[in-house]
């Protein structure tokens, strides 16, 4: 391993965003520091569904989500078994003729980026996955969509930082931070960028920033291998997760690689409460019931919850706060699938080399007064 060249870097925070710009700094050749309050992918990160899907809620979030699922993608073969590289693919559901239109323009939206995808009629949905309710008439497969365990995903990207010389601390808690330096037990870190990525929790070290936690119920079910082959989602989804209202369920589940189901999801702006809400849990239950009407018959194992990092407008905040001081959180419920794409921005704007994404509509500053 030949020595870092490049300038000096700071991440604080090693959930897989975290860990995904170390990564991408120290093979651009900086010389990296990490530093984590937890363990590296405990936080958000492992609260997470692992979804590596395209989304369409804005053109700036189709060309973030398609660019980091490509790169995802393009590192399937190399994925040690313990990440769970899953090509299972999306469906996109539609409950009724109305939502079969929206499927429509999703595809001519998709097709028109050079996204593949494909309209199933309701007999070829039934085929696909015969667990789901008869009445629906349709979907929008995303065949390329993934699915991933993503803190084997983060201690991966990690060890990769590692083996470049970059320094991972755990249980370090970063008490302070300012362009280029962050203070730990008192003593000042210096470096020539610092990069923020501490999902919702980046609002202790900089309150400026438009984050809120939202907090999400997952539940986990017993091994049924062979129950779903696609990840499912209601097209309602979409508006759920965009619309920052007190609580929203969406049905969302996924077929894990061990066997299991993960059903989701559910959204709640209640701060950093972590208690169980039972009723909204159930409510999510239901709402998975109403379209895989066998899953009232499986045994689930577990219930969690996890807060995801939400932006007013839906969008990751990635870029620079300050000279010498960069951000890349906010990612909400896509923080999995942006990890890698969100890492080359930051690798590009630290080293001052050109995106293949236009940055600006991820520009943190975005939301401060024009006076700020």
């Amino acid at each position: 391993m030949s020595a870092a060249s490049g300038p000096s870097a700071i991440v604080v925070g090693a959930g897989i965003v975290g860990a995904a710009c170390a990564e991408a700094l120290a093979e651009a050749g900086c010389r990296v520091t990490v530093f984590e309050a937890g363990l590296a992918g405990s936080g958000a990160t492992a609260t997470s569904m692992g979804h590596l899907v395209v989304m369409d809620g804005s053109e700036a979030e189709f060309a973030l989500s398609a660019y980091s699922r490509r790169l995802w993608t393009e590192r399937a073969e190399t994925l040690p078994a313990s990440c769970e590289d899953s090509p299972s693919g999306t469906l996109w559901l539609a409950a009724d003729e109305d939502e079969m239109a929206l499927v429509h323009g999703k595809a001519a939206f998709y097709t028109a980026r050079g996204e593949a995808v494909e309209v199933l009629d309701a007999a070829a949905l039934h085929e696909a996955e015969p667990q789901l309710r008869p009445t629906l008439v349709g979907a929008l497969r995303v065949q390329a969509d993934r699915i991933i365990y993503p803190p084997a995903a983060t201690w991966l990207f990690l060890d990769r930082a590692r083996a470049r010389g970059a320094t991972v601390h755990e249980g370090v808690i970063v008490e302070a931070v300012r362009p280029r330096g962050a203070r730990v037990a008192g003593t000042w870190n210096e470096a020539d960028v610092l990069v923020v990525a501490a999902a919702a929790a980046s609002t202790r070290l900089l309150p400026g920033l438009p984050i809120e936690p939202r907090k999400g119920h997952l539940v986990i079910t017993d091994r049924y291998p062979g129950f779903l082959r696609h990840q499912v989602v209601e097209l309602g989804y979409l508006k759920e997760a965009h619309t920052m209202s007190r609580e929203s369920v969406a049905f969302n589940v996924q077929p894990r690689s061990t066997g299991q189901l993960l059903i989701g999801s559910s959204r709640e702006l209640v701060g950093w409460d972590s208690s169980i809400n039972a009723a909204l849990r159930d409510r999510m239950l239901r709402r998975a019931e109403e379209y895989v009407p066998a899953i009232s018959t499986l045994s689930a194992l577990r219930t969690w919850v996890g807060f995801r990092p939400a932006t007013p407008d839906g969008l990751p905040l990635v870029g620079e706060w300050e000279p010498g001081l960069l951000v890349a959180a906010g990612h909400e419920g896509l923080g999995v699938t942006t990890s890698l794409g969100t890492a080359r921005m930051v690798a590009d704007l630290a080293l001052g080399r050109p995106s293949a994404l236009d940055p600006k509509p991820f520009d943190p500053r975005r939301s401060k007064a024009p006076h700020a």
